[in-house]
């Protein structure tokens, strides 16, 4: 819209003229949550939910609910129940939402809930306060969600989707400079994507990509030493680096503007690269660099994740990398699925790379063993799956069975 306040309307001759646009649009992201071993999670009880990491999406946090015995206690338990939870201090946050169980057999009949694809007669969703949520108290019938194809390995895997609704008014562009949007104030990532200022440019596998020095500097004392140290050159603008692929090497630089956990499942679906093997890697790239909070992060997803097929590489990975807690559940599962784990192709680099973690194996395998006699003996019933609770601190997490007898998992 343009008002011209001194002219009248046919004239030719505007002073002070001036226009701007507002645009209604949404600033989307997406979650990748995957919960391992459901059937442990069954009696928790009705409002009892187990939550994601909460996650940024435009200037919010955001984290899912899922209440294995459902929300509602008048369902009694014949629902699973999913929700999408604002996790931050806001107030009247319009959003659009979609969630997704994913089919695990490979023929993509999902189960979508969604906001984006209908007619939105009434409008976008409003949250009016931290901890509001969008959801389905009756998302799936238990029964039917425990034999279907939903459930795999008993393992459960959804996707999320948001779309925060921000009105944004464009003014004179002054220059070619991008301007950061607001909900990016509170880190540099933008910085790094603009390339504004960047004064360091890094040759990783055949790819660029550019930097500012005191922002690496300012988080990793191996760059801070590079650039700035006594034997570091200030004025190097160039920097080759070898044994890293070009990304896991993105992936760290957009943790060291945005202090966030990329998300690796887009990369993982256009690639052939598993998403632990990609985590793998940036665990190591983190070691390298100094990044310790990004090496914690790294080995409590790779935690989550461990496998009979990546279970043996990432326990080699934890000893090369001195990663205590990884290492220690990794043993653990190695040695209750010794017969299956010792047929990968990770084993055989185990035998070669670490051969003195073959006596710690036994000596788990044994201790393990001695476990399940003791329990025998009892007439304690077991099983060969046991569930990993990662608590905050890395140290013991408790949790109360639906018999009230109190289970200590050691982590």
């Amino acid at each position: 819209m343009i008002v011209n306040c001194s002219d009248p309307p046919n004239s030719n001759y505007s002073v002070g003229s001036s226009s701007s646009k507002s645009i209604i649009e949404t600033v989307n992201g997406s979650h990748h949550f995957t919960i391992r071993g459901y059937s442990l999670a069954k009696g928790m009880g009705p409002s009892k939910y187990i939550s994601s990491d909460t996650f940024s999406i435009g200037g919010h946090e955001w984290a899912i609910y899922f209440y294995p015995d459902g929300k509602n206690p008048e369902d009694l338990s014949m629902y699973v129940s999913v929700f999408i939870a604002l996790a931050s201090d806001a107030t009247d946050v319009r959003a659009l939402f979609e969630l997704t169980l994913l089919d695990q057999s490979g023929k993509g009949k999902h189960k979508v809930h969604s906001h984006f694809d209908r007619a939105l007669e009434s409008g976008p969703y409003t949250l009016k306060y931290k901890g509001s949520m969008w959801g389905y108290k009756r998302f799936f019938r238990r029964p039917a969600l425990e034999t279907s194809d939903f459930l795999k390995d008993d393992c459960l895997s959804m996707h999320c989707s948001v779309g925060v609704v921000r009105n944004r008014v464009e003014g004179p562009k002054l220059n070619s400079v991008p301007i950061p949007p607001s909900d990016m104030g509170q880190n540099l990532k933008y910085l790094l994507d603009a390339e504004l200022g960047c004064d360091i440019v890094f040759q990783v596998g055949g790819e660029s990509f550019r930097a500012h020095k005191l922002i690496l500097a300012a988080r990793s004392p191996v760059f801070r030493a590079q650039f700035f140290g006594l034997v570091g050159d200030p004025n190097n603008d160039k920097v080759e680096l070898e044994d890293v692929e070009p990304s896991v090497f993105k992936a760290l630089l957009e943790f060291v503007y945005s202090d966030n956990l990329p998300n690796f499942h887009e990369t993982v679906l256009s690639t052939s690269t598993s998403f632990e093997i990609m985590m793998q890697h940036l665990l190591a790239a983190a070691d390298r660099f100094g990044l310790d909070r990004l090496k914690q992060l790294c080995e409590a997803k790779l935690c989550e994740g461990v496998s009979a097929d990546t279970v043996a590489t990432t326990l080699s990975l934890a000893e090369q990398h001195h990663c205590q807690q990884l290492k220690t559940i990794c043993l653990k599962f190695a040695a209750t699925n010794l017969g299956v784990v010792m047929q990968s192709e990770g084993f055989r680099h185990l035998e070669q790379s670490c051969p003195s973690l073959l006596s710690e194996l036994l000596e788990t395998v044994a201790s393990v063993d001695e476990k399940s006699n003791i329990g025998s003996r009892k007439k304690r019933s077991g099983s060969s799956i046991f569930g990993l609770d990662l608590a905050a601190d890395g140290g013991v997490a408790e949790s109360v069975n639906p018999n009230s007898r109190r289970l200590r998992r050691q982590v």
